[in-house]
């Protein structure tokens, strides 16, 4: 081996079926494309392996996109912009035929077997299906706008079914649509409607649904569907809501269905008020649903979001049990005695042994003791979401996660009266050091970003409770500590001793859980009402996240009417304290305000953004998504200026999408931002405004700023 003559060997001389399986397993688009840039070889197996892409920039480029993505079987054609037009609205289709700018696109992808595509009206199916893909199985449809006047029904999929016989999954869960539209075009295509084995029709801008007519035929005309998601109603005011005869036409027409969600459509309004559960049932018999769950034996996945009581199912929940062994996924709305608790015996959804991902919503007699028993039975739970229980309360949370602490990463917590921020955090002390992800209400009840919640945060005995989540116990002990028979034995057992404030985070607190740092958390979802403050987050518990990437703020509420906050900013600036955070979802789409002039006294939405976004400058966000607050009266949500003044302080950005419209003179603050190479105006809102206003963003106004945009150097 000479010193000159010595080869070296570097990860170029690696088999190349050795370096597919690695630049398969890369995700990250801008690592991938670094890596094309190496050298030749390396830009071969990039695009080799390279399967999904997402199609950015303006539509009337469309004739100069590149030819390179050959494999991709994965193509997303719904974000060009300008975001909602027509694909092949663009100054360049007035000289060209937009024909052969489809035979372009469908050149350049000759393997997509999966598209996704805005649809505003059915010009963009009829060119793109022209000479259809051949391999076509999965098609997406996205279309926030109102569906455009006079067109025949079922004219928005006329084409598809058509034209793809290949077509096996449909996915409308994005697309406004009649629901009259879709039956008729499945029983004028038989043949297409035969082979479908997935269908979403969750779209969430319906106020009704499906009605149960149109459930029954739709089901009849596709009887080999394996997924099936809807939203109806199951409220029996409304003609054709969802009841008896529905479901057991389901298992009847489709036994092949291994996912099944029925969601009601109230669902989608995010009711976050006091829930009444003395109203009226659902006409869901308890025979109805072992029928239904007796008749789908390859059931994996089950939603059943009902937003009206269904009474009395523990008996049919221990019948899913038995008879849908390879259940993994449920979700249960408004499902009352779902786990009676009594005595040692497991019960209803207790039995239900091979659950991973488990939702409660609105169960109003599910407590402590029912919780405790869900986690004894369902010990393999990783995903567990709890909303609008009013009895659960911190003891009853805190021994399900140590019951369940070496499997449960996902948790959700939201509307439980008994549950605010910092007794959620408290009780998910156990799980501390393997969450990964986490949802929780900002409910401070008083608390301040000056107080200390160090001592006698608890008032039970914590090493009494760890023993009976370690050691091998019947319910029977579980009733004895939390007083399911003897109340003596209960006040016996509580408050032995109060922990001292040295041991309350900092030092072990008698379970062998140390510390206060959420080493895995890397996803953080909030709800808070408008009007209070973010500041007092790290406080209730939240104040050591080292890993945490990515969080999700929702603010609603109505600001009319609400005073002029005390402090100068929402409190944004408090989340420096997290190193990791490079991305951001901002939503305050859900807030009502005035946008134009407000009353006397009062703040329009222009000063309310200025609050809400004093002190975004501190992060270094690499990502953020932003939704402005709404004027419901005016349909509109658009940027302010104080927002857009202070956006353009987030110096880090490299991806900015605004879920609402800007003036074109906004957009261009974004210039300053030296590394931003991602902004798009998206109105995905139901619904989306028709015509563009005078002053906000047209479809020229759009191409000049991404010109703008893209004509400047990006350093890396």
């Amino acid at each position: 081996m000479g010193g000159n003559n010595e080869s070296t060997t570097t990860v170029s001389h690696l088999p190349e079926e050795i370096l597919s399986k690695v630049f398969a397993s890369i995700n990250d688009t801008r690592t991938r494309n670094s890596l094309s840039l190496v050298c030749r070889s390396f830009f071969r197996l990039e695009r080799k392996t390279r399967t999904s892409l997402t199609l950015r920039g303006n539509a009337r480029d469309l004739h100069l996109i590149p030819t390179s993505f050959t494999h991709v079987t994965r193509l997303d054609a719904s974000l060009l912009s300008p975001w909602g037009h027509a694909l092949y609205c663009s100054s360049f289709t007035a000289t060209a035929d937009p024909r052969l700018l489809a035979l372009r696109l469908r050149d350049a992808f000759p393997r997509v077997t999966s598209l996704t595509v805005y649809a505003r009206d059915p010009t963009t199916l009829q060119l793109l299906l022209l000479s259809p893909w051949p391999e076509l199985r999965h098609v997406k449809l996205v279309r926030w706008h109102q569906r455009p006047p006079g067109l025949p029904p079922g004219s928005d999929f006329a084409a598809l079914f058509s034209r793809c016989r290949s077509l096996t999954s449909l996915d409308l869960s994005a697309f406004y649509h009649w629901p009259e539209d879709l039956p008729p075009v499945l029983a004028a295509n038989p043949v297409a409607a035969a082979s479908l084995r997935r269908l979403n029709l969750l779209t969430t801008s319906f106020t009704e649904g499906f009605k149960s007519h149109e459930i029954e035929s739709i089901t009849s005309l596709c009887p080999n569907l394996e997924h099936l998601l809807v939203a109806c109603t199951f409220d029996p005011r409304y003609i054709g809501f969802v009841g008896d005869e529905t479901l057991l036409v389901i298992p009847s027409n489709c036994p092949k269905l291994s996912l099944l969600h029925l969601v009601d459509t109230s669902s989608f309004s995010n009711r976050r008020d006091d829930e009444d559960f003395s109203g009226e049932d659902a006409r869901i018999s308890r025979a109805t649903l072992v029928a239904l769950f007796s008749g789908l034996p390859l059931l994996e996945e089950l939603v059943l979001d009902v937003c009206k009581n269904v009474s009395e199912s523990s008996f049919a929940l221990e019948v899913l049990s038995s008879k849908c062994p390879k259940l993994r996924v449920l979700k249960l709305g408004q499902f009352q005695g779902i786990c009676l608790a009594i005595g040692s015996r497991l019960d209803g959804i207790a039995l239900c042994q091979g659950l991973q991902s488990l939702s409660v919503n609105s169960c109003a007699d599910l407590d402590d003791m029912g919780l405790i028993e869900i986690a004894r039975g369902c010990s393999r739970l990783v995903k567990f979401e709890l909303q609008g229980c009013k009895l659960v309360t911190e003891k009853g949370l805190r021994t399900m996660t140590c019951l369940l602490r070496r499997t449960l990463i996902d948790v959700k917590v939201s509307c439980c009266v008994n549950l605010d921020t910092a007794a959620t955090l408290r009780a998910l002390e156990p799980i501390r050091d393997r969450i990964e992800r986490l949802h929780v209400d900002c409910v401070w009840n008083g608390l301040r970003e000056s107080d200390n919640l160090g001592r006698g945060f608890l008032n039970f005995d914590l090493n009494a409770l760890d023993e009976l989540c370690s050691s091998d116990v019947d319910g029977a002990d579980f009733m004895d500590y939390f007083g399911g028979e003897d109340m003596s034995k209960r006040k016996r057992q509580r408050c032995r001793y109060g922990l001292e404030a040295d041991d309350s985070f900092v030092q072990s607190n008698g379970n062998g859980y140390y510390g206060k740092s959420w080493d895995r958390l890397r996803y953080l979802s909030l709800w808070i009402r408008v009007g209070d403050l973010l500041t007092p987050l790290p406080v209730a518990g939240l104040e050591d996240c080292p890993n945490l990437e990515e969080i999700r703020i929702k603010v609603e509420g109505d600001c009319r009417g609400q005073p002029k906050p005390s402090e100068s900013e929402f409190g944004l600036s408090i989340l420096a304290c997290y190193p990791q955070l490079s991305k951001m979802q901002l939503d305050f789409g859900d807030t009502k305000g005035y946008v134009l002039t407000a009353p006397s006294g009062q703040m329009d939405l222009s000063l309310w953004e200025r609050f809400f976004l004093n002190g975004i400058s501190s992060l270094s966000l690499n990502e953020l998504h932003y939704w402005p607050p709404q004027d419901e009266d005016v349909n509109q949500r658009s940027l302010s200026l104080p927002a857009a003044g202070l956006l353009q302080e987030c110096y880090t950005l490299r991806k900015l999408f605004i879920h609402g419209t800007a003036h074109e003179h906004f957009m261009f603050f974004f210039l300053k931002i030296p590394n931003l190479r991602d902004v798009q105006l998206r109105e995905d809102y139901y619904p989306a405004p028709e015509n563009d206003m005078s002053t906000e963003m047209r479809v020229g106004s759009c191409s000049r700023f991404e010109d703008a945009l893209n004509r400047r150097r990006i350093c890396d």
